[in-house]
C-alpha cells in the first residue's frame, strides 16, 4: 500500500500552492491510470469532487482527498469487480506512484523530412526566391517588399541629377 508521504509528493508535483481545482485531480487521476473505460472517469471524478469540495469554495486541500478518493473508489469498485477497500488501496497506489504531470498535445520534431524539404531554397520558385541570396541566406525586409526610393521629381525618373546640368548650359 502507498503511503501517505508518496501520495503527498504526487499530489504536490499537480497542485499549485495549497489547494487543488477539479482541473488538477482530473489531471492527477488520468495521469496515473486510474480512470476505466466505463463509470469511472473524469464525469464521475468532477461529481465526486463537487461532494467533497466545501459550499461555496471552488477548490480543496489534501485533507479532503481521501474522501475524494473514497468517492471515485465507488466507480472504480463497480468497473473493476473489487471491494471498496480494495480499491481504495489501488487508486492511492496508483496516484503516488506519478511522477508528475505529463505533456499532452505538445509539438513534436517532424519524421517526415518536410522540413528540409520546406527550408531548401534552391527549390523555391516564382517571386519566393527573390526573398533568398545565393548562400540561402534570407535577404529580410529587401526580399519581401519592392523597395522605391522616391528620389527625383517622378519615382521611375531615370536621369536623376541630370537637371542642373542642362539648365546650366
Amino acid at each position: 500500500m502507498a503511503s501517505g508521504g508518496d501520495l503527498r509528493a504526487s499530489y504536490d508535483k499537480f497542485v499549485k500552492g495549497d489547494q487543488a481545482t477539479s482541473k488538477d485531480m482530473t489531471k492527477w487521476f488520468k495521469d496515473g491510470g486510474v480512470f476505466t473505460k466505463k463509470t469511472c472517469n473524469s464525469n464521475n471524478l468532477d461529481i465526486a469532487f463537487s461532494k467533497v469540495k466545501e459550499k461555496g469554495k471552488m477548490k480543496i486541500t489534501f485533507k479532503q482527498i481521501d474522501a475524494l478518493i473514497n468517492e471515485v473508489a465507488k466507480a472504480y469498485a463497480k468497473d473493476t469487480g473489487k471491494s471498496e477497500a480494495d480499491s481504495v488501496a489501488e487508486i492511492k497506489q496508483k496516484l503516488s506512484k506519478v511522477s508528475g504531470p505529463t505533456a499532452t498535445g505538445a509539438t513534436k520534431v517532424s519524421k517526415t523530412g518536410g522540413v528540409d524539404r520546406m527550408t531548401d531554397t534552391s527549390k523555391y520558385t516564382g517571386s519566393h526566391k527573390e526573398r533568398f541570396d545565393e548562400s540561402g541566406k534570407g535577404k529580410g525586409i529587401e526580399g519581401r517588399e519592392e523597395r522605391v526610393e522616391n528620389k527625383g521629381y517622378v519615382g521611375a525618373y531615370k536621369g536623376e541629377g541630370t537637371f542642373d546640368e542642362k539648365v546650366d548650359k
